[in-house]
């Protein structure tokens, strides 16, 4: 899969969708297999733009329940194929290349709300150098690998729904709680707001 394809779909370029799509086609390169459904497991660690780029490339998915969300705000990776539990842990060791202190001006600016053609032009010019410095750099420079074999989770399951006797959604069954005697899903259960 080209990388342009993981662009269309996150909706810009950036470095951290450069480092989860180098992850994502290591990995089907080296468990040789471009996944059909849920014969691959993703356990990923963060929720950084890499993610999508995970889920374009392998078809690891939260709707299937082959991904897998840890937050531990680590950038690293572990899939699992099933049925045989053979499994990679990419964690990402590449450093980023110096910030010059014109850079480190520029993104402390642009982290403050200032989005003027100045301050873009050195962040924008910023993330490009370091997206091609990942596009380029060795798998042997990006990632510390490690291979194992893991239970699998388990697969997917499909639950009924009932109805929230509160707000009137539907919940999934296993989520469901009971309040005052009623069906409640989780937000109304806990008397707090939807969203």
């Amino acid at each position: 899969m080209e990388f342009d394809e993981v662009v269309r779909f996150h909706g810009h370029a950036c470095p951290g969708l450069a480092l989860g799509y180098r992850v994502a086609e290591y990995v089907i390169k080296n468990f040789s297999l471009r996944p059909e459904d849920e014969e691959l497991v993703a356990v990923v660690e963060n929720n950084s733009c890499a993610v999508d780029a995970v889920q374009v490339v392998t078809g690891c998915t939260f709707g299937k329940g082959n991904l897998i969300f840890k937050d531990y705000g680590k950038q690293a990776y572990t899939f699992i194929k099933r049925p045989s539990g053979e499994a990679l842990r990419i964690a990402i060791k590449w450093q980023s290349p110096p910030e010059t202190d014109e850079e480190k001006d520029a993104w402390k600016r642009y982290s403050e709300g200032d989005r003027s053609e100045e301050v873009l032009k050195v962040v924008h010019s910023r993330k490009a150098r370091k997206l091609k410095a990942i596009m380029d750099a060795t798998d042997d420079e990006l990632f510390d690998v490690k291979t194992m074999t893991l239970e699998l989770p388990p697969q997917a399951r499909v639950y009924p729904s009932l109805i929230c006797e509160f707000c009137g959604e539907k919940v999934m069954e296993p989520r469901a709680r009971i309040r005052d005697g009623k069906i409640a899903c989780i937000p109304c259960a806990e008397g707090g707001d939807q969203v």
